[in-house]
């Protein structure tokens, strides 16, 4: 029996993805996809998820790559991680760059209509409600400050 040669990185959707890591794992590095779309995505391309991404012949990346294009196309929208696009009102799914670029344009957008999560983030303070007394402080002072006398 031979061995065979693990190819370290893995490119699909212009980014460098780890071929020593399952294909579950690997496929996580990709922004926009998680464990669950990951194991959906194996599912649909047919690759065994628990096989080395590295140690895969070319047909079935070539699969994953088929099945991550085709991913809207094949589950409802509530599995989407854009399920209405503020301007077109479409459904997506957004992978790398395009959903770094999305959320920007959306805190940017919430920043210029002066809504209170624009406000929390111009401020850089907590978004989503959490307590603000004791943790999310920023500054030089840490512990306890005293009174002068």
């Amino acid at each position: 029996m031979e061995e065979q040669e693990i190819k370290y990185f893995v490119r699909i959707e212009n980014t460098d993805l780890d071929g020593t890591k399952s294909v579950l794992i690997a496929l996580t590095g990709l922004a926009g996809i998680g464990m669950h779309t990951s194991s959906v995505i194996s599912n649909l391309a047919d690759v065994d998820p628990q096989a080395t991404l590295g140690l895969l012949e070319e047909e079935p990346v070539d699969r994953i790559r088929a099945a991550i294009a085709s991913y809207k196309e094949n589950v409802p929208t509530w599995m989407l991680n854009r399920q209405k696009d503020v301007y077109t009102g479409e459904a997506q799914q957004l992978l790398g760059q395009d959903l770094r670029m999305a959320i920007e344009e959306d805190v940017n957008r919430m920043r210029k209509i002066r809504s209170y999560r624009g406000i929390r983030h111009d401020t850089g303070q907590k978004v989503r409600g959490q307590r603000t007394k004791s943790t999310g402080r920023t500054g030089t002072i840490v512990g306890v400050r005293r009174k002068k006398n």
